[in-house]
């Protein structure tokens, strides 16, 4: 049986701003929008995607799958994403860690990693 990765599905209480948020951290664009689901990605051929849906339930503990991003120059990137709307986190990493825990406006956390290339 084949089978590729598509999409990680995110619950958003505000599906349009958390879209644009991460459109923007990502270079994306929205790829389809109905009442229920907002999806986004680099281009309509390619994978994976993220797709927002509504919920009305809070967020209410540390995320069990969450995103890595690969930058090219970490501290850059934190800072240009901090910028964007997102802030750090602690979910109990060490201080020594090469990667920056950071969470998205609705308080989902992704972590930016060590930019060693």
């Amino acid at each position: 049986m084949a089978v590729s990765f598509c999409s990680i599905v995110i619950d958003a209480h505000d599906m349009p701003a958390l879209a644009r948020f991460w459109c923007a951290v990502l270079d994306w664009k929205v790829l389809h929008e109905v009442e229920d689901e907002l999806v986004i990605g680099a281009d309509e051929s390619a994978l994976p995607m993220i797709t927002f849906v509504p919920v009305t339930e809070p967020k209410t503990a540390k995320n069990r799958l969450h995103i890595d991003l690969d930058p090219d120059d970490r501290d850059t990137e934190v800072a240009r994403i901090i910028g964007l709307g997102a802030r750090r986190a602690d979910i109990g990493q060490r201080p020594d860690v090469s990667w920056v825990v950071l969470a998205d406006p609705e308080g989902n956390e992704f972590c930016v990693l060590s930019s060693n290339k």
